[in-house]
């Protein structure tokens, strides 16, 4: 084949048609359990609340809930990913074999605010947030009272009915509890087996499985650095345990001109995504962590 603009351009169609199918195509997990927000400064600065509000008859005159309210801040980062088509490849008729290449690149843009969670989840036991504790913790104050959402358990059905019923204990201010209600049971590959067992069992140990269809299930390969520890969300409202910042979704750009730098000097046509973004916590009342390591 003779390089020169009109195969480059031809080139460049197929790649585009490629990316965005591919893009379009892959089914992250990140929006099942945060908020996906749309970005349009350099960093988005969330009030959070100590407590969430809730309602009481209306007898008199109104009353003012006054919530202590601390101001949470994600700052938008840049990603990038970058791959090179030889010249002498597409001379050679040999564009083929860079097709996966293309789709893998699309597929890693679409899947990377997956591996930013993920992160969230296994830093969360040392990683601050607004209330001076960490995300994942013990004694995070409401008020005068305290609540944990970082336990010490192995996956059991037992411990799965502890963790449970803590997160569904947790109040607000004056004692009432929010409503929470535990939904999805987050693990690494390692703890599929038991996880499975927990939820859709019939009989554990010759009993009666009284948590069968109790929750969801969600097993996330890139929590498999830790191979005993588990989580409990619930994810059934509008602010999830999670949040996803976009602040500019991955686009394909390109560098293969006949006369660019890179196709002069290294003889390569080089394709590439970047997006701008970032994850962070959202509300610790929503999410529960559990590893036997921490007893």
């Amino acid at each position: 084949m003779v390089l020169n603009a009109e195969t480059i351009k031809a080139l460049s169609f197929t790649v585009s048609t490629l990316f965005n199918k591919a893009l379009k195509s892959t089914q992250p997990w990140y929006s099942k359990i945060a908020t996906v927000v749309k970005s349009s400064t350099a960093k988005n600065i969330y009030p959070m609340m100590e407590s969430l509000v809730s309602l009481r008859e209306w007898v008199d005159e109104r009353y003012i809930q006054n919530l202590k309210a601390h101001k949470w801040e994600i700052e938008n980062k840049s990603f990038e990913a970058t791959v090179g088509i030889d010249k002498e490849d597409l001379e050679d008729d040999n564009t083929g074999v860079y097709s996966p290449m293309i789709e893998e690149l699309a597929r890693a843009a679409a899947k990377h605010p997956d591996k930013l969670v993920a992160q969230l989840l296994l830093n969360g036991h040392t990683s601050k947030i607004w209330d001076g504790k960490n995300f994942f913790d013990t004694g995070h104050p409401v008020g005068d009272l305290t609540f944990d959402n970082k336990f010490g358990l192995a996956l059991t059905a037992d411990n799965y009915a502890a963790v449970r019923a803590a997160m569904m204990q947790i109040s607000d201010a004056d004692g009432k509890p929010l409503g929470i209600m535990p939904n999805l049971l987050v693990v690494p590959p390692q703890l599929e087996a038991t996880a499975r067992q927990i939820l859709n069992a019939e009989i554990i140990s010759s009993t009666t499985n009284i948590w069968r269809n109790s929750a969801d299930l969600m097993v996330i390969p890139e929590l498999a650095s830790e191979a005993n520890r588990w989580f409990l969300l619930d994810t059934s409202r509008a602010l999830k345990p999670f949040i996803v910042q976009m602040r500019k979704r991955p686009q394909l750009v390109r560098k293969d001109k006949i006369n660019d730098d890179n196709v002069f000097f290294t003889k390569k046509l080089l394709y590439g995504v970047d997006y701008r973004g970032n994850a962070g916590y959202g509300l610790w009342q929503l999410a529960a962590a559990s590893d036997p390591d921490w007893a």
